[in-house]
């Protein structure tokens, strides 16, 4: 850094340019650096809107949560079976036991406390299931 002798002796001015020279050779650097970053985000896979003629493809196993009016805990159904809490887990167990692909779906109420979901879904992994899948109610 430059100090000017010019002027009052008692103040010395600072050149600021060569620093912002500096500054901007940094700046193109930093943009050079973060445009040839190829790191990406986690992979998402992002329910897509169903159509007219998409119906659910025989032997998809769908878990069904509904919500009865005077009572607090949801009522179960497994591909419209109904399913007691403590028998959910034992019928996905009999379910996936010949099967190659272990994937279900969640489906409830929208007036269905989240921690009714996050058990059913902890159940299904408990019996095997590998992928949970959340679809929204029709």
């Amino acid at each position: 850094m430059a100090c000017s002798v010019s002027g009052d002796p008692s103040h010395p001015q600072l050149n600021v340019t060569p620093l912002i020279d500096v500054l901007l050779v940094l700046i193109i650097i930093f943009m050079f650096i973060v445009s040839m970053s190829k790191r990406q985000g986690l992979e998402a896979q992002i329910p897509q809107p169903a159509t007219d003629s998409a119906r659910e493809p025989e032997g998809t196993i769908v878990i069904q949560l509904h919500l009865n009016a005077g009572t607090d805990v949801p009522t179960l159904k497994v591909n419209h079976d109904d399913v007691s809490w403590r028998d959910l887990e034992e019928k996905l167990r009999k379910i996936y036991a010949s099967r190659a692909e272990r994937v279900a779906f969640v489906q409830s109420d929208g007036e269905v406390d989240f921690r009714y979901v996050a058990d059913v879904i902890d159940q299904a992994k408990g019996a095997g299931v590998d992928r949970v899948g959340l679809m929204p109610k029709e």
